[in-house]
């Protein structure tokens, strides 16, 4: 693609995560602009549509697809049409920026993976909390901290929190839509910060249940990753009496405590704490998508979460949760 070149957005699903945190970034980066965007139901669509400005609108991803003036593809659905579109928009020649989780299981990501290696086309997986300052500082702060000793994550919530990740089709609760349940909706963020931080793991070890039966989806699980010596626990609760959002990096010389939805990072180095406190983008994936806009336009030569990556991710969560929901 030439540099020069703007790319016109095409958005396939234009829920909640794009009202605010992803959709209005596309217009804000240069050589990016929301040309065209799909939903379903065509009333909402022509309402998003009118209130972000975007030009063009459909009822059908095929035909956005399709639409000649659209040459990138942001695909926000839920994760048991990732497959698809993204299949579709790479064959029809279309870079893909794919949201989180990649897909329903490793074996669906692979084949996404596969399809981008044969035609050519550029894919790029949406764990954009590796392009947050936030994160960023929490990597860099890593190397203050001695020999790395053990990471704990506390992650809990109330059954149905309206805190985070609520919908009012409560399709993430649908593990023939989602994958499993909030584990699947949250989780990924999670996990793939640790192969950021840490790299691969050499053993993954997991506990998933139902405990509650409040929905289809299991509400617990626990696991015990390890990256070379370093040992990670973690405990994901979504039926919990409390509201918890954990997790400390413990090395020879201090720790650093943060919560994944925060907006603090505390280094304790050698008996002194020291807060780093951030203001967090507006529209929270913004970074991740200028990052993707340079690639896309040959700007930057490097991939800012590759499908390997996306693969890695799902294939941990695989087997943290059993793969009881095969596609």
């Amino acid at each position: 693609m030439n540099t020069k070149q703007t790319l016109n957005w095409g958005i396939i699903g234009c829920g909640d995560v794009t009202e605010v945190k992803s959709g209005p970034a596309f217009n804000n980066i240069p050589n990016s602009r929301l040309y065209a965007i799909m939903r379903r139901n065509a009333e909402k669509a022509a309402d998003y549509a009118m209130r972000h400005g975007v030009p063009v609108w459909y009822s059908s991803a095929h035909d956005l697809i399709n639409d000649p003036e659209v040459n990138a593809i942001y695909i926000a659905t839920p994760p048991s049409t990732h497959e698809l579109y993204t299949i579709e928009a790479l064959k029809a020649g279309k870079p893909v920026y794919v949201e989180k989780p990649m897909a329903l299981s490793a074996q669906s990501c692979k084949r996404m993976a596969a399809t981008a290696e044969e035609y050519g086309i550029k894919l790029t997986v949406a764990h954009y909390r590796r392009a947050m300052p936030y994160f960023s500082k929490v990597k860099e702060l890593i190397t203050e901290i001695g020999d790395l000793r053990f990471v704990s994550i506390r992650f809990y919530q109330p059954a149905f929190s309206t805190v985070v990740a609520s919908s009012e089709e409560n399709w993430r609760v649908d593990p023939e839509i989602s994958g499993g349940g909030l584990f699947h909706d949250l989780a990924p963020h999670h996990i793939d910060l640790l192969n950021w931080f840490f790299g691969s793991p050499t053993s993954v070890n997991g506990f998933s249940a139902n405990q509650s039966q409040c929905s289809k989806a299991d509400n617990i699980v626990s696991a015990l990753l390890t990256y070379g010596t370093l040992p990670v626990t973690g405990t994901w609760c979504f039926d919990a009496p409390m509201q918890e959002d954990l997790c400390e990096i413990v090395g020879s010389r201090g720790s650093i405590r943060f919560a994944f939805h925060g907006n603090k990072i505390t280094l304790n180095k050698d008996g002194k704490v020291t807060d780093f406190p951030f203001i967090h983008s507006k529209h929270v994936q913004e970074p991740m998508i200028a990052a993707v806009v340079g690639y896309f336009t040959n700007e930057i030569d490097t991939n800012p979460c590759a499908a390997e990556e996306g693969i890695k991710t799902m294939q941990i969560i695989d087997e943290l949760t059993g793969n009881k929901f095969t596609f």
